[in-house]
């Protein structure tokens, strides 16, 4: 796959021939894709009705009409006529961090969709299991537009207030799942199992008191076996709604283990599914990042390494080996000292490039809110160093970065513009 360049332009910058992403709810436009060449005025004005702010489009993908490059370029001239180098450095600076909060922006409404999907679904599993199962396919289908297509999709750290924690564990579950399918080359038909397996493996969870919701280290015996009848709870939804064979084996399936050591039927090896192997693996990586007490959760960094010393024999060994390479050493969400001896978290990486993820850097000199992300990909000698646990950062970067508590992820597809860091250094 090639990197695609994508940016966030203006409504009123729209032009026939370009390729453009509606980075909005599949039910919030009339379009049958979410992503295409505008090809008529009559387009323009239905993407302009949709309340949008601005819209990413794809330079590379896009044909423009001779009027708009002529425009373009003498945009660029008069720029640097009329503008001297420090004012049209600052103007690019901010360019850089209106796309940089709109990418955010995109990923955040779209998780907060799937949250608010998910919650009507679980509000009609039992009365209309039907449009349960058609608002979870829809949602799904709308995923696999977001990472099927031939640009890369990178895997980014929202913020907190995403998501209550219901749904953060099904969306995060999820999201990783239907990467590392597309990166294991699952079917079509494989990937809209997997997606909806991992979206619902957990809603069994609502036969179960408020307190045995979230497992407990905790638990006595019959606590620990009221809990495991979650998988039980879930399965009989599933059949409820309808869900296709490898739907169903995908749930029962969600905390079996390879050696033979999860539950609730004991099975391994090879009586494992393809997709089942992928939602284990990811739906334990998630409870390790966030655990029902944030003071037991591991940083992703951590979660990684105790996956594969610790507990290697029980996952599908090319099914893990694939998850490892796709994540990176340093996972979103990994708090990180570089080579520079700065401070850094990772927010982003990319599924096919994960080695030199994308960091915000603790810079005492730019506030928070107005610090660049920087892409290490880029960066010829900076690199990370090591990974931390948040408790051992200065207490200057701690608030600076505030590691999350909770992690949350996204899907954020192709946004690549050139940046410069602090020090000149392209990012």
């Amino acid at each position: 796959m090639t990197d695609l360049h994508t940016q966030f332009i203006e409504l009123s910058q729209l032009r026939i021939g370009m390729f453009v992403y509606l980075d909005v709810g599949w039910m919030d436009h009339p379009f049958p894709v979410s992503n295409f060449k505008i090809s008529n005025e009559g387009q323009i004005e239905t993407i302009r009705s949709l309340g949008l702010e601005r819209i990413r489009y794809a330079p590379d993908k896009s044909s423009p009409g001779p009027d708009a490059r002529k425009n373009e370029t003498q945009d660029l001239q008069e720029n640097k006529v009329t503008e001297s180098p420090g004012a049209f450095a600052a103007r690019q600076r901010r360019e850089l961090l209106a796309n940089q909060q709109a990418s955010l922006q995109v990923c955040e409404r779209q998780f907060s969709h799937a949250a608010q999907t998910f919650k009507q679904v679980t509000e009609l599993v039992h009365s209309q299991p039907a449009q349960a199962k058609e608002l979870t396919e829809q949602l799904i289908q709308g995923f696999l537009g977001e990472i099927l297509g031939e640009d890369e999709a990178a895997i980014r750290l929202l913020s907190e207030k995403a998501g209550e924690k219901t749904s953060l564990h099904s969306i995060n579950v999820t999201v990783i799942s239907l990467l590392l399918g597309r990166a294991l080359h699952l079917s079509k038909a494989d990937m809209l199992d997997l997606g909806v397996a991992t979206m619902l493996h957990d809603i069994g969870k609502m036969e179960l008191p408020d307190r045995l919701r979230w497992q407990d280290e905790h638990f006595n015996h019959a606590e620990r076996q009221l809990y495991h009848e979650h998988v039980l709870h879930s399965l009989a939804m599933a059949r409820k709604m309808g869900l296709s064979a490898n739907v169903l084996l995908a749930i029962a399936q969600h905390h079996e283990h390879a050696d033979g050591t999860g539950y609730p039927s004991h099975v391994q090896g090879d009586k494992l599914s393809a997709i089942s192997r992928i939602v284990a693996l990811v739906n334990h990586y998630d409870n390790l990042c966030n655990p029902a007490n944030p003071a037991f959760a591991v940083t992703p960094h951590e979660a990684l390494s105790q996956i594969f010393t610790q507990h290697k024999p029980r996952f599908h060994a090319p099914t893990l080996t694939a998850f490892i390479r796709m994540m990176g050493i340093y996972p979103p969400g990994s708090v990180v000292q570089l080579t520079d001896e700065r401070y850094a978290m990772v927010v982003s990486v990319n599924s096919a490039r994960p080695i030199k993820p994308k960091v915000v850097i603790h810079n005492s000199a730019i506030p928070r809110d107005e610090a660049l992300v920087i892409n290490l990909e880029h960066e010829n000698t900076l690199c990370i160093h090591r990974s931390l646990k948040p408790l051992q950062l200065p207490k200057a970067a701690y608030d600076y970065l505030s590691p999350r508590k909770r992690l949350c992820y996204f899907f954020e597809r192709g946004l690549e513009v050139e940046q410069r860091t602090e020090d000149g250094a392209v990012a």
